[in-house]
């Protein structure tokens, strides 16, 4: 999934407004179990709730809704509704994960790394999604060399020395973790039960990343190209709609370049991956 383009350059105010009125309203609605479709009404609720004006979306004495509050609420129901029609159907569960990783690990011999989750006994199983993602990068490039399994801190060099160095460890990088043209994450809770903090955590660390090769691209002019790659239905449609909805927000905000949801990785990942050979 890429941004929408009609909402991706928009400036900090857009997503100020954004946030704080899902935050105050709820992302869904819990009889329906589906994700809200926002009125005006619900713009207006939400800073009256917060006792903050109103007047940037609303004009009060002519009944008009701004083009500022047009656009807010044309956001947020195109969050809603792409989300229901095109995210959710894409995300697996375990045994539709495990059937992919499966399915292309007989297909081709594949050298790369396959990690295994930290679980023990009959809870320890593959990470099918990190093991997707890195089979088909390998089949992709075709022998070109990657980090398929990184371990440490991103580096941005200048002159030879050091000139950023990231805060968190990716879950690959092409073609190394030291100048990479192109860095992956991936975050997938296949098994799990209950919605925990972790995930929650692992959307605002996904921020952090994209705000720091922001900077590095407003002050060095160094683009690097950042990927998400998240699954399962259970946890991210069943019990994290919010964090679906936070996800795409930082998509638009440019935080990411794209993110894959579940079964679009099959589709989609390798042609991401042979645009990075093309630019080398």
């Amino acid at each position: 999934m890429k941004p929408f383009a009609e909402f991706c350059k928009r400036d900090p105010s857009f997503w100020a407004n954004t946030k704080l009125i899902s935050e105050t309203i709820g992302y869904s609605d819990r009889k329906t179990k589906k994700l809200k479709r926002y009125e005006i009404e619900d713009i207006i609720s939400a800073f009256k709730m917060r006792k903050i004006s109103y007047a940037h979306v609303y004009e009060r004495k002519t009944n008009i809704t701004t083009a500022f509050g047009k656009d807010i609420l044309a956001y947020l129901n195109k969050r809603s509704e792409t989300i229901e029609k095109d995210i959710k159907p894409n995300l697996m569960d375990r045994a539709e994960a495990k059937k992919e990783f499966e399915a292309i690990q007989k297909g081709a011999k594949h050298s790369c790394y396959l990690p295994m989750n930290k679980q023990k006994g009959e809870k320890k199983h593959y990470m099918y999604m990190t093991g997707i993602v890195n089979m088909l990068t390998e089949e992709a490039l075709g022998g070109v060399h990657f980090d398929d399994n990184p371990k440490g801190l991103m580096v941005i060099t200048k002159e030879g020395r050091p000139f950023r160095t990231l805060s968190r460890w990716m879950d690959g990088a092409y073609p190394r973790l030291v100048d990479p043209i192109a860095v992956w994450e991936t975050k997938e809770y296949y098994g799990t039960t209950t919605f925990g903090s972790r995930v929650a955590d692992g959307v605002y660390e996904t921020m952090l990343d994209g705000h720091e090769l922001l900077e590095l691209e407003a002050q060095a002019g160094r683009k690097i190209s950042h990927y998400l790659v998240v699954d399962d239905r259970f946890t991210w449609w069943t019990k994290g709609k919010s964090y679906l909805c936070r996800i795409v927000d930082i998509l638009n905000m440019g935080l990411v370049d794209e993110v894959l949801f579940g079964k679009e990785v099959l589709s989609r990942w390798q042609d991401i991956v042979r645009s990075w050979k093309k630019s080398d």
